[in-house]
């Protein structure tokens, strides 16, 4: 197996152009490569577009701020696609305001959008969301007397994932809970770049407990 370059959080800040379609691993804050985001913003990088679950948690009164925040504070994404913003007050300023557009998709529809974006569809039919505003401006596809709405796929240019171990080849392994959107994320986006707590030379991970193959990764950076 060939080694995948072990690159600096800095350095994969650099790869991220404004235009981008960014996915970010994590589930208010778990699983999200701190130290990547940590260097995007220190790259004041602007333009964006985010995937992700959630906007993380914003609290400026007691300092605390998780996921993306850090990025949504300093107003890197000029669209959000995710499932929820109800732990992040600026990310309500924002889309309020037309600062920043908000797209709110069901949890369950963003995995499968990233999923079929992964696995190389052009998007699923699903029963969620019908009858409410989520079909609003979409196509609606009747099948056996049900109704479904056509959720497009969901590609990005960049995914920025967190794993507990990789491989010196980029197979990773994820902790608990810790895992939630990141393997999906690795399939759907062009370049993966993944944040490890630990890395260990080739063939020293078990081959069936690798949770993302090697096949998916291109950067690895090591967690502060």
């Amino acid at each position: 197996m060939i080694k995948k370059p072990v690159i600096r959080a800095d350095e994969a800040a650099a790869k991220i152009r404004p235009g981008d379609v960014v996915h970010l691993g994590g589930f208010l804050g778990c699983g999200c490569p701190d130290a990547i985001v940590k260097a995007l913003v220190a790259a004041g990088t602007k333009g964006l577009t985010l995937v992700c679950n959630d906007t993380g948690i914003f609290n400026e009164e007691k300092g605390r701020s998780t996921g993306p925040a850090p990025l949504i504070k300093q107003k890197a994404f000029k669209t959000m696609i995710v499932s929820h913003i109800g732990t992040n007050p600026e990310t309500q300023r924002q889309m309020n305001s037309g600062e920043s557009e908000v797209l709110l998709v069901p949890q369950g529809t963003l995995a499968e959008r990233v999923r079929a974006a992964g696995n190389g569809l052009g998007g699923v039919l699903t029963p969620t969301g019908v009858g409410t505003e989520v079909e609003q401006g979409k196509q609606k596809i009747r099948l056996n007397g049900k109704d479904f709405l056509l959720e497009e796929a969901l590609p990005g240019n960049v995914a920025l994932i967190k794993a507990k171990k990789a491989d010196e080849a980029g197979n990773l392994v994820y902790a608990k809970t810790a895992r939630n959107f990141n393997p999906l994320m690795a399939s759907a986006c062009t370049v993966v770049i993944a944040e490890v707590e630990e890395l260990v030379a080739i063939g020293s991970i078990d081959p069936d407990q690798v949770h993302t193959p090697s096949i998916f990764v291109d950067y690895i950076v090591m967690a502060e």
